[in-house]
């Protein structure tokens, strides 16, 4: 059913009338595969927060689309932001280091939340403005006139954000536009059919941003930033333990993590998460049997739910050798 609705958001909608200005995607990336949409424009008028289809993927107050990375490695080898739409850069800045807010080394913040970046005008009252890039890396001059597709820099660190990420505001008159729901109206059955996009970008309401083997718990920290990648492991290995990284889940999702052996079954068990987190991780796994674990081919699964239903779901695979 979820996705289903997904697959029926992105097939309604389409561009809206000329005039308006139409944006392509603003990150060289594939969507769902090295990159995701971690939060959208807050449609909530009041304290609360959400999406433009009434989802949890925003927070109060959030006026932009945030096109994430998987890690901190995935920024550090380079991701380019592309121009969303032809138009002249009107400001930029390129000096803040790409940190984490709540690290004890971070600079001040006030007035500079956007980190490094740059607006372009795009004519008729539209802007669109792009934050959290990579120090060094902007690309394109104040008073530059740029195509559709122009590489401006890459996504990185800097500014008021927590992970890699490019946040793209889209303004009109000064008015905060989502893309999504151009028209302004949200309506939680059936979501806007007016978007900006070019070509519609699919909604997804919450997924594993990555999964894989390790020989114990892994640290948050570390799945942030690089990843273990195990795909070969001797078969004295202390424990076999599959993790997940997850966003956009809600108070009430389950965790389904299953490992299979040559021999059948090894492990699987499923956990209910306790409340809406933006991004959580969770790891299980069995330690190594006495006589040593069996080798041959092994497969990791780690499946989110929601009231059931699977949102996403991500396999890897294992060798365990002499």
């Amino acid at each position: 059913m979820i996705r289903a609705l997904a697959a029926l958001i992105a097939s309604l909608a389409t561009p809206v009338v000329a005039g308006d200005v139409l944006l392509s995607q603003p990150i060289d990336c594939t969507l769902g595969e090295t990159c995701f949409i971690q939060q959208y424009v807050d449609s909530d008028p009041g304290p609360g927060a959400a999406d433009f289809t009434c989802g949890t993927l925003s927070y109060d107050g959030h006026k932009g689309t945030d096109f994430a990375l998987p890690s901190l490695a995935a920024m550090r080898k380079g991701v380019n932001v592309l121009a969303a739409a032809p138009g002249t850069v009107t400001g930029l800045r390129d000096e803040m280091p790409d940190i984490n807010m709540d690290s004890i080394d971070a600079p001040a913040l006030a007035g500079r939340e956007c980190g490094n970046g740059l607006v372009i005008s795009h004519g008729g009252g539209w802007e669109t403005q792009y934050c959290h890039m990579k120090r060094g890396t902007l690309s394109v001059k104040k008073g530059q006139r740029v195509a559709k597709g122009t590489v401006l820099g890459q996504v990185g660190l800097s500014g008021k954000t927590q992970f890699p990420h490019l946040h793209l505001s889209v303004r009109q008159d000064g008015k905060v536009v989502d893309p999504f729901a151009a028209d302004g109206i949200v309506t939680c059955q059936a979501p806007s059919t007016e978007t900006l996009w070019q070509t519609p970008l699919p909604y997804q309401p919450g997924g594993l941003i990555n999964a894989g083997f390790d020989d114990d718990v892994p640290r948050f920290a570390d799945l942030q930033d690089t990843p273990p990648e195990y795909d070969m492991v001797p078969s004295d290995t202390r424990a076999l333990v599959f993790w997940a990284l997850v966003y956009g889940a809600q108070k009430g999702d389950e965790i389904e993590i299953t490992i299979v052996g040559p021999d059948g079954p090894v492990f699987t068990h499923r956990v209910a998460l306790p409340k809406t987190q933006a991004r959580l991780f969770r790891a299980l796994g069995q330690t190594r049997p006495a006589i040593g674990w069996m080798e041959g081919q092994y497969f990791g699964s780690a499946t989110l739910l929601r009231d059931g239903q699977e949102i996403d779901r991500m396999q890897k695979k294992l060798v365990i050798r002499p």
